[in-house]
């Protein structure tokens, strides 16, 4: 039977009983908790990995994974705020040419590849270096149509010089992606420059060389073990995947091969917290934990439970506990007296459910089908969402440009966040959508049943969010219907085209609106774009956002941009989330980024009982 969110205080006093039982036995042995080696970071995701292979994947959980195995050529310091770029992979950060068109990027010599027997001809004890040619390889598979990278919209926007001619030519002939061709945008013109040259000026591509589309790649990994290549990752980075149970538990180690580094990370003068972890990591080699096990519990009960009995380092809050790990925006006192610490960020992420554009229910462009969406939209409110299945942990959001980045607003008003059911219901009205049989229920304007199919997860968080649509959609006389499947399969066929509406959230990798833009951009339709929306004027004002500066001019246009998108709502976006993390005592160094993914490396853990 399906537990309504408000269950009510017998549920809830059920739930306090059962963390605070957790509590009392975590403080009884503390130390039996702990196995394995000295130093081991332990966390849990609540949603699956889908894939290994930095050209497959899109998702917050795989990215994460991956960033700590391949490298970038640059990052962004772990401490400073706001975000500066720095070199990572490379000497320094690029050479660009004034008309922000050519990119120059110099790798560091005596980076190599971790240990892995598709590196064959190599003489005993030497290692395959990584050199500029890798990364230039990497670029080109998000081209490669058999992948169907979901990066490659986000490329091809760029306008990297004539690797767009390739892929055509490979989906004109039907043959492979030709890796061998000429390509005027990558250059390789000695063994560690790579140059990239650009059709459109960029004044913010650099920071794409942060992301999980320029991690480099080997070509001998890929071409070794083909279709299977995301079981067998073998990157740069500080760490190896040593085992992996699909959706349910991944260890990695650290990686023999990776340089020696050292923490050097520049904290702001008047960030207390910063200023705190630059002092404690100061100098120490990288990375500081031996090993890492990341486990996935998609149920939110077993994972705070287990995060309370010492099982996990650090814990993302889930909302139903918020007040009862951190009542009025505090630590709770249980866990201050543990020495626990608490992390409350505004993410850089927004949730939406999308419409299919394509999807003869709810898709196309006519105004009656404009009226559907945004009539649905007004029923639903993001207030209540915040505020009863968040716990106050999020704000409604007005668009799909998220906190952080350059052209985010917060006094910034449109339609996105406003509920209105009499609104919804006059439009209803208006364009046909009545019942016509008086089963209590509206019907299209041809008389057929509406019916929203809802697509979704089976877990209880999901279970809360449908019902709350539920509500919403019966009180304006929609029938909605939920349909579940785990995460990775409904992203498929989203991809596919196969959904009808989703709720999803995307993350910024980047401090710039540009990557959450192009969800709309037509040519990332299936990839990014998974609502498949297509409208020139939409793509002619985010081609002008992507070349100019940023400055007055630029942010008119992102908000222009914003107001289409609501105008013909083929997503409706619901919240930026705050995100709370209580860390355990042991736990040195961990400090959420915005922005960077890649921080395994930073942070070090020595649970009880464990020696160094």
């Amino acid at each position: 039977m399906r537990t309504p969110w408000n269950a009510g205080a017998t549920l809830l006093a059920g739930l306090l009983l059962c963390a605070s039982a957790a509590v009392e036995a975590a403080h009884a042995a503390p130390a039996a908790e702990a196995k394995g080696p000295a130093h081991v970071l332990r966390m849990a995701f609540p949603i699956a990995e889908t894939s290994l292979d930095p050209a497959r994947i899109n998702d917050e959980y795989s990215v994460e994974i991956v960033s700590n195995i391949f490298e970038s050529p640059l990052a962004y310091d772990y401490l400073a705020r706001p975000v500066k770029l720095k070199p990572l992979t490379a000497a320094a950060l690029p050479e660009v040419s004034p008309d922000f068109k050519q990119f120059t990027v110099r790798i560091k010599p005596g980076i190599f590849f971790a240990d892995d027997p598709a590196f064959k001809g190599l003489k005993p004890g030497e290692k395959r270096e990584l050199v500029a040619a890798d990364y230039a390889y990497a670029l080109k598979r998000h081209f490669d149509p058999q992948l169907r990278s979901p990066h490659y919209a986000n490329l091809e926007n760029e306008k990297i010089l004539g690797l767009e001619a390739i892929r055509q030519r490979s989906l004109k002939n039907g043959k492979p992606f030709d890796y061998d061709a000429p390509v005027e945008g990558l250059q390789t013109p000695d063994r560690y420059t790579l140059v990239i040259k650009l059709d459109r000026a960029s004044p913010r591509f650099a920071h794409q060389l942060t992301q999980p589309l320029s991690l480099a790649v080997a070509r001998e990994v890929v071409e070794a073990y083909g279709d299977a290549v995301s079981e067998h990752p073998v990157g740069t980075g500080p760490f190896v995947l040593k085992n992996w149970r699909r959706a349910s538990r991944l260890v990695l180690e650290r990686n023999p091969s990776f340089r020696e580094t050292y923490f050097d990370e520049e904290a702001a003068a008047d960030d207390t917290a910063a200023q705190a972890v630059a002092r404690q990591l100061k100098g120490r080699r990288l990375p500081l934990v031996d090993r890492v096990e990341v486990s996935i519990v998609t149920e939110n009960q077993p994972r705070w439970l287990a995060f309370l009995g010492n099982e996990f380092d650090f814990v993302i809050v889930p909302n139903e506990y918020a007040n009862i790990a951190a009542p009025r925006g505090q630590l709770a006192p249980n866990l201050a007296k543990r020495g626990m610490a608490l992390h409350r960020n505004l993410l850089s992420d927004v949730i939406f459910s999308y419409f299919n554009m394509e999807d003869p229910v709810v898709g196309g462009y006519t105004p009656d089908k404009v009226a559907l969406r945004r009539a649905i939209g007004l029923a639903y409110d993001n207030a209540e969402e915040a505020r009863q299945l968040r716990r106050r942990l999020a704000v409604p959001a007005q668009g799909i440009v998220t906190p952080n980045t350059f052209g985010y607003q917060a006094d910034f008003k449109t339609e996105m966040s406003e509920y209105s059911p009499a609104k919804a219901r006059a439009l209803l009205d208006m364009y046909g959508y009545v019942d016509r049989d008086g089963d209590g229920w509206r019907d299209l304007p041809d008389g057929s049943p509406l019916r929203l199919q809802y697509h979704t997860q089976a877990d209880s968080n999901s279970r809360a969010f449908n019902e709350l649509w539920r509500k919403h959609m019966a009180a304006l006389q929609v029938r909605i219907e939920f349909k579940s499947a785990n995460w990775p399969d409904n992203m498929k066929a989203a991809r596919a085209g196969r959904l009808m509406m989703w709720m999803l959230s995307w993350t910024s990798g980047i401090p710039d609106a540009d990557s959450m833009l192009s969800t709309g951009f037509s040519s990332a339709k299936g990839e990014d774009n998974l609502s498949r929306f297509s409208l020139p004027e939409y793509d002619r004002v985010v081609q002008r956002i992507q070349v100019l500066a940023d400055g007055p001019e630029r942010l008119a246009l992102i908000q222009e941009a914003e107001r289409l998108l609501t105008a013909y709502m083929p997503m409706k976006a619901h919240v930026h989330r705050i995100r709370l993390r209580v860390a355990q005592p042991w736990l040195q160094g961990y400090l959420p980024h915005p922005f960077m993914t890649g921080y395994w490396r930073f942070v070090d853990s020595q649970p009880p009982g464990h020696k160094p």
